[in-house]
C-alpha cells in the first residue's frame, strides 16, 4: 500500500501543477496582469537604454508640453518625463518584492508556529500582532524612518516587518485547518520534530493561500514604497523614481497648465498596482481563495 501511495502521489503532484498553469494561462486577467508586469519588468531593466533622452539629463526645454520630440513633455528641470517614465521602475520594482518577500517569509513563519502550537505560543503572539495591525502601515514606517534615518534597506524592512503580521493572520488561518487533518496526526505519531510537521508536511498544503497573500501584498507595498518616497522617506535624488518624479513637480498642478509632470508618473505607479492585483486576483480564483 505505501508502495502504491509513492509512486502514486508524484503523478499526481505532476497533474494538479499542469491543471494549475492551464487555470491561469487560460485567465485573461491573470495573463493581462502578467504582461503589464513584464513590460515595467523590462523597463526596470533596461529604461535606461530604451529611453530616447538621459532620464538624469536637465538639457532640455524646461516644461515643454507634448511633442514629438518629448512624448510626454519635459519637467520644471527639463528633463524628459518619457524617458523618466520608463527608467523610473527599477528602484520601485526592487524595493516593493523584497519588502514583500522579507514580509510574507516572517509572516509564514509566525502563522506556521501560532497555527501549529496554539495555546499561550498563540495568545502571546497574536496580540502582538492585534497592536501592530491597529496602527496605520505609513504612521509605523514615517516613525521608524524618522527615528533610524532613511535608506533604501531601513524602507525594505519596516515594511517587511509591517507585513509580517498580516500575512501571519492567513497562513495561521490555513494551518488550524491543516493541523486537523490525518496526514498531521501522522507525522506525529511517527515521532516527528515539530519544524519538520510544519515546514515539510503543512507549508506545502498551504502555499496556494501564501502566493495569494504575497501578490496581495506586492501591490500594498508598491503603494507603501512610493507614498514614502513621496513624502522624502524612500528613494532619494537624482533617481528617476516614479514617486519621486511626483513629489518634484506636484505644486505645479495649482497652475493647471503641466498636469503631465505628474499625470504619467502617477499611471504608471497605477498601471503596476492594477496590474499586480489582476496577477493576485487570477492567482485567488485558481487556488480557490
Amino acid at each position: 500500500m505505501s508502495t502504491v501511495a509513492t509512486i502514486v502521489q508524484p503523478s499526481e503532484i505532476r497533474i494538479a501543477r499542469r491543471e494549475t498553469r492551464r487555470q491561469l494561462l487560460r485567465s485573461k486577467t491573470f495573463m493581462a496582469g502578467v504582461i503589464i508586469i513584464a513590460f515595467w519588468v523590462f523597463c526596470a531593466i533596461f529604461g535606461y537604454r530604451i529611453a530616447p533622452h538621459d532620464p538624469l539629463s536637465q538639457a532640455f526645454p524646461q516644461l515643454q508640453g507634448l511633442s514629438r520630440a518629448y512624448p510626454f513633455g519635459t519637467d520644471q528641470l527639463g528633463r524628459d518625463v518619457f524617458s523618466r517614465v520608463l527608467a523610473g521602475a527599477r528602484d520601485i520594482l526592487i524595493v516593493a518584492p523584497l519588502a514583500t518577500l522579507l514580509g510574507v517569509v516572517g509572516g509564514t513563519t509566525i502563522g506556521l508556529v501560532t497555527g501549529y502550537f496554539r495555546g499561550l505560543t498563540d495568545d502571546v503572539i497574536s496580540r502582538i500582532v492585534d497592536a501592530v495591525l491597529s496602527l496605520p502601515l505609513i504612521v509605523i514606517a514615517v516613525t521608524v524612518l524618522v527615528a533610524l534615518g532613511h535608506s533604501t534597506l531601513t524602507v525594505i524592512v519596516v515594511i517587511g516587518l509591517v507585513f509580517a503580521p498580516i500575512v501571519s493572520r492567513t497562513v495561521r488561518a490555513a494551518v488550524l485547518a491543516e493541523r486537523q487533518l490525518d496526514y498531521v496526526s501522522a507525522s506525529r505519531l511517527q515521532g516527528e520534530r515539530a519544524p519538520y510537521v510544519m515546514f515539510v508536511e503543512i507549508l506545502p498544503n498551504v502555499f496556494g493561500p501564501i502566493v495569494v497573500e504575497a501578490t496581495v501584498r506586492l501591490g500594498y507595498a508598491i503603494f507603501a514604497v512610493a507614498g514614502l518616497t513621496f513624502l522624502g522617506f524612500g528613494v532619494q535624488p537624482p533617481s528617476p523614481d516614479w514617486a519621486l518624479q511626483i513629489a518634484d513637480n506636484y505644486t505645479l498642478l495649482g497652475a493647471g497648465t503641466y498636469w503631465w509632470t505628474v499625470l504619467f508618473p502617477a499611471l504608471a505607479i497605477i498601471s503596476l498596482v492594477v496590474a499586480v492585483n489582476l496577477v493576485a486576483d487570477g492567482l485567488a480564483r485558481v487556488f480557490g481563495r
